[in-house]
């Protein structure tokens, strides 16, 4: 295994505060102004099975979690972990950012705003990144320069650290379950009148424009649009309860698992990305009409388990495709074979639900949030060991090689319209003014924060400054 030390390709490392921790040498570890060893030592512990760290806390390397509001832990923001080759101390206390103990900083991608990084940038910390969530909220780490702040990641893309890929698919056994409506009837439900599309969204404006795709398709096919988005159709009184009818409450169960199609249109698009949206109505036995993933196929459970927009060149040809499967029991039933294990054909999903060392739901597994936890800390024990060991016999032993994120550990691409080209939009379309906007205005915070950091900048509230630096610059040319 390649150890690895922070380091970004435009700035020399050793411009950026100070140098790598001396793991051997107790006088680097004394508070320098954060908490006391006393502290610390207080910590209580507890291990688990294979490791041997038996360091006191007081010599562990620290793990600062940044965001205010996640620390997986409680009660207290401090803990000690014993993960599965080494031990950290965690906190969410940012006194400690300054403390040369402070090995890395764990941000939670959503909340993670250039204007308030923690800077100077030291030489001597990894920054790791968790983002599970829509890249709606956070397009700077769709940029290139932005993913490359990051030295470790968790995000939705296979090609992350610690991907989380799977994470709205509890397991196989939520793909296998029988359907919540026999299609017997479902199919008398269409008589009586119901649509054979369902379409339930109340967040309305977002970067996949998934509205204005569905407002065309309505023009060729039946949709009964509950929720506030291109609503015709109220809810039955006892499903107002918005937290009934966005979980999964048994009667809000069976009250969708009518439709024989359900529209699962994700909020943003990036490989990889996939909802409850998808897995959902598959779960109750429902075809899902997806846009999301450009990867999607990569995970479903074979070939014809849902219908996929992009296949389809206009909503014309697409409502024609939903009537024809509509009407014909023994081809649409070829998009719930999955409901039996053997028809369940992809390796890499199946691989995928058995290899993760995560569980959802699951108590013998970790959740990914204190998975990537121990993947950072045992990343970083492997990183100083290899530092002390290279000075202490530098001929014998080399440096730890330099690792940083790249656009393929997240990596979405500019939003556009969900249906017809952007040239087409009226200037003052809403949708046209917020997101395309968004997101070249994140490119700029996230090249303002890579110029704070290479000129070794304290004070985030230069950002803007740099902002307009670098525009000037680009405005001349240069």
């Amino acid at each position: 295994m390649r150890l690895w030390l922070w380091f970004i390709a435009v700035a020399p490392v050793c411009c950026w505060g100070q140098g790598p921790v001396d793991t051997g040498d107790n006088e680097v570890f004394q508070p320098q102004s954060a908490l006391s060893d006393m502290e610390f030592a207080s910590v209580s512990s507890y291990r688990g099975p294979g490791n041997t760290d038996f360091r006191p806390n007081n010599k562990l390397p620290i793990l600062l979690w940044w965001s205010s509001n996640l620390f997986p832990h409680f009660p207290g923001d401090t803990e000690r972990v014993d993960c599965a080759h080494s031990s950290c101390l965690v906190t969410s206390n940012r006194k400690v950012q300054l403390y040369r103990r402070t090995a890395s900083i764990i941000f939670y991608g959503t909340d993670f705003r250039a204007y308030e990084a923690p800077l100077p940038r030291l030489a001597h910390q990894t920054w790791a990144l968790f983002h599970e969530e829509s890249p709606m909220n956070n397009y700077l780490l769709s940029h290139s320069v932005g993913i490359r702040l990051f030295n470790y990641t968790a995000t939705f893309r296979r090609e992350s650290d610690y991907p989380l890929t799977l994470q709205w698919l509890p397991s196989l056994d939520y793909l296998l379950e029988a359907a919540a409506v026999p299609l017997q009837e479902k199919n008398r439900w269409r008589r009586a009148g119901l649509a054979p599309v369902l379409y339930m969204q109340s967040h309305c404006d977002v970067p996949s424009d998934r509205d204005r795709y569905v407002q065309e398709l309505m023009k060729y096919i039946e949709i009964d649009s509950y929720g506030k988005c291109l609503n015709n159709k109220p809810l039955p009184d006892y499903l107002e309860d918005t937290s009934t009818a966005t979980g999964e409450d048994r009667r809000f169960m069976s009250f969708v698992g009518r439709y024989k199609f359900h529209l699962a249109l994700e909020n943003g698009l990036c490989p990889d990305y996939m909802t409850e949206k998808l897995w959902r109505p598959m779960h109750q036995g429902c075809v899902p009409i997806y846009r999301g993933s450009s990867s999607v196929a990569d995970w479903l459970p074979n070939n014809h388990s849902a219908i996929l927009i992009d296949d389809f060149p206009s909503p014309r040809e697409l409502a024609e495709f939903i009537k024809t499967l509509d009407q014909d029991d023994a081809e649409y039933s070829r998009y719930l074979e999955y409901k039996t294990p053997s028809k369940i054909t992809n390796l890499r999903l199946l691989e995928g639900l058995e290899s993760r060392e995560w569980g959802v739901n699951d108590m013998s597994k970790p959740n990914y949030l204190n998975g990537f936890e121990c993947f950072v800390c045992d990343r970083e024990n492997e990183r100083l060991a290899a530092v002390k060991a290279h000075r202490k016999n530098p001929q014998q032993n080399l440096p730890p090689q330099p690792k940083m994120a790249n656009s393929s550990h997240m990596g979405c691409p500019l939003p556009s319209p969900g249906y017809g080209p952007v040239e087409g939009l009226d200037p003052n379309d809403s949708w046209l003014q917020m997101w395309p906007q968004d997101y070249w205005q994140s490119l700029d915070q996230a090249e303002g924060l890579e110029s704070l950091i290479r000129h070794n900048v304290s004070d985030p509230s230069l950002l803007w400054h740099h902002i307009q630096s670098i525009a000037v610059r680009r405005a001349r040319g240069r």
